[in-house]
């Protein structure tokens, strides 16, 4: 199933999009898509539902967060070999683990707000999974059952703040609108290997990413799993995978550094085979 959630912010309700890629109301067997909502018994109630006989919604709405309630907002950093090199670091013994507040989340196509004294505004197309039923201390050969779906993140960072302002990644990765998830939720068993995914983002029309899932250091098991050793995964709970390389801090030419950043104006757009495609406009900050 692709799950979604559709309105103007605050006021989302519960859809799903069929197989001729139509967008159909869920309201009357579902209330949203929070963390009671998807557990495998909640998600194998909505699968049992004739979709042809949902109601279908006229036009094309705002879509949201495709889930909400979410309580955790981990990141995982430097998971793909390639980027690390463009990031001039050594690649991980073990999984780099962040957090980007839940403040920062907001729908697929929702605009990108630069935050006041932004320089180094960037972007990062990641593979995104919503934890289903609670991990704790979860094998590496059980982790995928924990997940309840698939989606795209961009990981919308700040590297100035993030890198040459001291302390923690988090304060260059948590800003307002830094979190756009979505269009859609896409249900585990639609997604038999996370790994085999195909994955891009173009920045106003140029192709600055194109990576797939499987040039992952830690598979998406190794993550669920190796994180739920230092923190209890909880239903509706996000985890974001890491980015391939083609980030705008590490672009190059002729062999020399020449990092591109985020500008008001710019437009990126991101998708992952299977998982639908999201756009942002780059707006200044605004209260």
């Amino acid at each position: 199933m692709k799950l979604v959630r559709y309105g103007n912010p605050g006021k989302e309700k519960p859809g799903l999009i069929d197989t001729e890629g139509k967008l159909r109301d869920l309201s009357a067997h579902v209330k949203d898509f929070g963390p009671a909502e998807l557990s495998a018994a909640s998600l194998a109630k909505l699968r049992k539902i004739k979709t042809d006989k949902l109601p279908l919604v006229k036009g094309s709405p705002r879509m949201g967060c495709p889930v909400t309630g979410s309580r955790k907002f981990v990141a995982i950093g430097l998971n793909y070999a390639d980027h690390a090199a463009e990031a001039g670091l050594p690649l991980p013994k073990e999984p780099v683990i962040f957090m980007k507040p839940t403040s920062c989340i907001q729908g697929p196509d929702d605009n990108v707000m630069l935050p006041k004294g932004s320089v180094k505004g960037d972007w990062e197309i990641e593979l995104g999974l919503v934890i289903g039923t609670r991990a704790r201390y979860v094998s590496q050969k059980d982790a995928l059952s924990h997940v309840a779906g698939y989606c795209v993140i961009n990981d919308v960072s700040e590297r100035e703040f993030q890198i040459e302002r001291g302390g923690t990644w988090d304060k260059g990765k948590g800003c307002d609108t830094f979190g756009p998830i979505g269009p859609w939720l896409v249900t585990s068993d639609e997604v038999p290997n996370p790994q085999k995914l195909d994955m891009w983002l173009d920045l106003n029309g140029e192709r600055m990413q194109s990576g797939s899932t499987k040039t992952m250091i830690f598979s998406v098991a190794k993550l669920v799993s190796y994180v739920s050793q230092f923190m209890t995964l909880e239903p509706g709970d996000i985890i974001t995978t890491g980015t391939p390389p083609g980030v705008g801090m590490g672009k190059k030419k002729d062999g020399k550094s020449a990092p591109i950043f985020l500008k008001k104006g710019d437009v990126m757009t991101a998708g992952i085979s299977g998982l639908g495609d999201q756009r942002q406009l780059v707006v200044p900050f605004k209260l």
